[in-house]
């Protein structure tokens, strides 16, 4: 199994920036693609930005030319930087696939790091 470690969350004030990181081990990172998803409380989990394995990128469009997703796959790690914060970015956010089938080959979900935007 792959596990995945995120970090990097903490107490940000509105329109603020912070940097997530997400380790994964294991040798396949390289080859798949992953994501950033997010879930605030009382809603389901939401994806926030993917990335492919050559780089190629999508977003939410709520967080559409604030937020960056980017991979180095010398280190296994996957990263989120987030600028212009906002309170409803609010949420704890995981790193995954958004490929179904790797999910499931990777099996738990990590841990996830809390981003909290509030004044």
């Amino acid at each position: 199994q792959v596990q995945l470690v995120e970090s990097g969350g903490g107490l940000v004030q509105p329109g603020g920036s912070l940097r997530l990181s997400c380790a994964a081990s294991g040798s396949i990172f390289s080859i798949i693609p992953m994501a950033w998803y997010r879930q605030a409380p009382g809603k389901q989990r939401e994806l926030v930005a993917a990335i492919s394995s050559a780089g190629s990128t999508n977003y939410a469009d709520s967080v559409q030319g604030r937020f960056t997703i980017s991979r180095d796959n010398t280190k296994n790690t996957l990263y989120l930087q987030m600028n212009s914060l906002k309170p409803e970015d609010t949420a704890v956010y995981y790193c995954n696939s958004p490929d179904r089938r790797v999910r499931e080959s990777f099996g738990s979900w990590g841990q996830g790091t809390q981003v909290t935007v509030s004044s």
